[in-house]
């Protein structure tokens, strides 16, 4: 049910539909794949079936924003400007080569070897919607 906006406070309206949840350092590959199961069944429960530009947003303990989405055939990455630093861990870690832009599109055959590399960067985790990101703007979900 929606706030009366009559008798509501001032900031009903304003919270957040997702909340940062604090991240937890993921060691292996199991405690990866738990991760992306948690993540998927959030982001069956809480997406709508006609919404696009959806995953998680990794906050970096020291900067900037990686806005992650996955499909079957491939993960892509927007890394915004603050998170630029980052960039040589996800070739590492990828084995793939950096783009010209801040979108990346990796085989999705790389997302375990990039989360157990970013994990101990993150500091939070939000599910996002309604994220641009270019062309490949299409529904997605954790593959």
């Amino acid at each position: 049910m929606k706030p009366d906006p009559q008798t509501a406070p001032p900031d009903a309206e304003a919270k957040p539909r997702f909340r940062p949840r604090p991240w937890v350092h993921l060691e292996t590959p199991q405690d990866v794949e738990l991760w992306i199961e948690e993540h998927n069944q959030s982001l069956q429960e809480n997406i709508g079936p006609q919404e696009t530009g959806y995953g998680v947003c990794f906050t970096l303990a020291e900067g900037g924003n990686i806005y992650m989405h996955t499909g079957a055939d491939a993960i892509i990455l927007d890394v915004d400007q603050d998170a630029r630093w980052v960039a040589p861990l996800i070739v590492a870690a990828t084995r793939t080569d950096e783009p010209q832009s801040q979108l990346w599109v990796l085989p999705d055959d790389k997302l375990v070897q990039l989360i157990i590399g970013l994990s101990c960067l993150v500091a939070s985790t939000t599910l996002v919607v309604g994220h641009y990101f270019g062309s490949r703007n299409r529904k997605m979900g954790f593959a």
